[in-house]
């Protein structure tokens, strides 16, 4: 798998290089985003991770080059100092797929680098049924199961579940599940996405015990991540 890293900190773009290629990755470092911006027209890579304030051209105007001349198939974190709410949601806005917030963690950088590999490699058909955790989703029958019993689904609740269910460990913005699932805009002050994911979190039973997490930032987006009984054990109350 080949990475692009773009980090104008020389000790922090040598770092990235050190975690990611200890990790069997192919990371190639570029100090300036019109260095990478060269390398995009020419090389292919499987992810590319950005930092956010560059010397030449910024970050969030980087990705919003790469979507509008490669498009959405290639993997794109944004690794940054900047924390707000505001901010985060600027950058996912221009087209990132997820973000890490300095100071940068090894574990996580390559949690979620895994995460998003793994998505973007698999090329599954449309209708062809595959197993989460403890679910079973049949997108031909719009049907799915929890262990072995069907749950009934509004038609949006199960468009809305299937995309969670395709981009396991993937933070979604409201903007792309609302276009995603309903091909148009939804205002901030409307209730209709929330109350289908209230729906879905309750009738599929999104828990722990059953595989799966629904974490959720109501600014930044929705994760559907899978967890393991061990890890719920060893998780403190919230």
């Amino acid at each position: 798998m080949k990475i692009a890293s773009l980090e104008d900190d020389l000790d922090q773009a040598r770092r990235i290089q050190q975690v990611l290629t200890a990790a069997g990755y192919t990371c190639t470092s570029y100090h300036q985003s019109r260095d990478l911006l060269a390398a995009l027209r020419t090389e292919s890579f499987d992810l590319v991770l950005l930092d956010w304030h560059l010397p030449d051209i910024d970050g969030d105007d980087v990705v919003r080059w790469l979507r509008a001349n490669i498009g959405p198939r290639v993997p794109v974190i944004f690794l940054t100092n900047r924390s707000s709410e505001d901010d985060l949601v600027e950058g996912l806005r221009a087209g990132a797929d997820d973000y890490i917030v300095k100071p940068l963690r090894p574990l996580e950088l390559l949690a979620r680098v895994a995460a998003l590999l793994r998505r973007s490699q698999i090329a599954e058909p449309a209708n062809d049924s595959f197993d989460v955790a403890h679910y079973h989703i049949e997108p031909a029958a719009r049907a799915i199961s929890l262990d072995g019993a069907t749950v009934t689904l509004a038609p949006k609740e199960f468009e809305l579940a299937l995309l969670f269910f395709r981009n396991l460990g993937r933070l979604m913005s409201r903007d792309v599940l609302a276009e995603c699932v309903w091909n148009r805009e939804i205002p901030a002050t409307s209730r209709t996405l929330d109350t289908h994911l209230s729906n879905i979190r309750q009738k599929l039973q999104l828990r722990p015990e059953h595989g799966v997490r629904l974490t959720s930032s109501y600014a930044l987006g929705y994760r559907l991540e899978l967890v393991s009984t061990s890890d719920d054990n060893q998780a403190s109350p919230s």
